[in-house]
């Protein structure tokens, strides 16, 4: 296992526009960074441009790769699931889930990585796995990027959509995201329009107020779940300290700031909150903020007690906040399910050992 204090820096844990490698000329940290964004390449002894003594300065100095893959896993579906093992050992996921839309009779597959941003997560929603064991750490910039890095490279193409919603809360570590978000929106980096990434949060206040000051026009996602800050309280422990009134009125300020939709999460979970009062205030909520809904049922998780709605109450639920006129309403299917990497079911079972 690697301390990360004493081992050597993780180059793409700095921005490439910083890096200051032995004082080489800027043609070559741009061939260095065109081996690493362009063409996906974490190894310096690939990099066939670079001389021989240039190479082996670098191995010294830098390390690349930031995780190896310790397991694949394919589902029925086709959704991929990667098992990273980090340079210190510790364990995250990532999701590749293709998608297939038409357009004008012609079908085309799109790729979404759904991306991990801590290694466990410490605000225990009631509905996900990944924070059963709590938090272990932030992931560093350059292991977000290198989940996207490696996943493409495994695809073999490219990523068209990321979604922060793997592993962690994502605004809890955004000294480490903003500077992945700038690499993976530069077109010298990897290029992915703001339009096509979002971010998801449980509701950290201060920090969707931050994020609104960020230039690009990402996307946001609230992991809502509950219309009252009663129902809300049993799955969201967050709501506590920053209740529904608050977390509505942050959303408004970053609507007014980024113009931007903004989608509301909301996993149906059985007897309690699936019944249609709920419906009711969340359509509430969706019109204020004139934003989209995205229902989800409910994944089981080992060793939680909760369980999915019947899909008759599920069609009911949707039924009724279209009725209250939400102003967009989809019901999102789970993908993964049978490799336990649907939504809310990123859990990391496994022991350093046994990878």
């Amino acid at each position: 296992m690697v301390n990360l204090k004493q081992s050597k820096p993780l180059l793409i844990d700095t921005p490439f526009e910083q890096w200051q490698l032995k004082g080489l000329p800027s043609y070559r940290n741009k061939q260095i960074r065109e081996w690493i964004y362009e063409k996906g390449i974490l190894d310096f002894e690939k990099m066939s441009n670079l001389s021989l003594g240039l190479r082996e300065d670098l191995k010294k100095e830098w390390d690349l790769m930031p995780m190896e893959l310790s397991r694949e896993q394919g589902s029925e579906d086709t959704t991929q699931k990667f098992l990273w093992k980090l340079r210190d050992g510790q364990l995250i996921e990532s999701v590749l889930i293709p998608a297939t839309e038409g357009t004008k009779g012609v079908r085309a597959s799109r790729l979404t990585l759904c991306v991990s941003t801590q290694v466990g997560c410490a605000l225990g929603c009631k509905f996900c796995a990944s924070g059963l064991d709590g938090l272990k750490r932030n992931l560093t910039t350059g292991e977000i990027i290198g989940q996207i890095l490696i996943a493409r490279a495994k695809a073999g193409r490219r990523i068209d959509n990321l979604v922060f919603m793997g592993m962690g809360e994502p605004l809890a570590n955004l000294p480490a995201m903003i500077p992945a978000l700038d690499q993976i929106l530069s077109p010298d980096g990897l290029g992915i329009g703001a339009r096509h990434i979002t971010l998801s949060t449980s509701g950290l206040v201060p920090k969707i107020l931050e994020l609104a000051k960020y230039p690009a026009q990402i996307r946001l996602a609230i992991s809502l779940h509950g219309g009252d800050n009663r129902t809300r309280e049993q799955i969201m422990p967050i709501n506590k300290r920053y209740p529904i009134e608050e977390l509505i009125d942050a959303c408004e300020r970053f609507i007014e700031e980024r113009k931007k939709m903004i989608t509301l999460e909301y996993i149906l979970i059985k007897g309690i909150n699936d019944d249609l009062g709920q419906a009711i205030l969340l359509a509430r909520h969706a019109r204020r903020l004139n934003a989209k809904v995205n229902l989800i049922p409910y994944n089981k998780v080992e060793g939680m007690k909760w369980e999915r709605p019947e899909l008759s109450q599920i069609n009911a639920f949707r039924s009724q906040v279209e009725k209250e006129n939400a102003p967009r309403v989809t019901l999102r299917m789970e993908k993964g399910h049978d490799i336990d990497a649907a939504c809310g079911q990123l859990r990391l079972r496994e022991t350093v050992e046994s990878c």
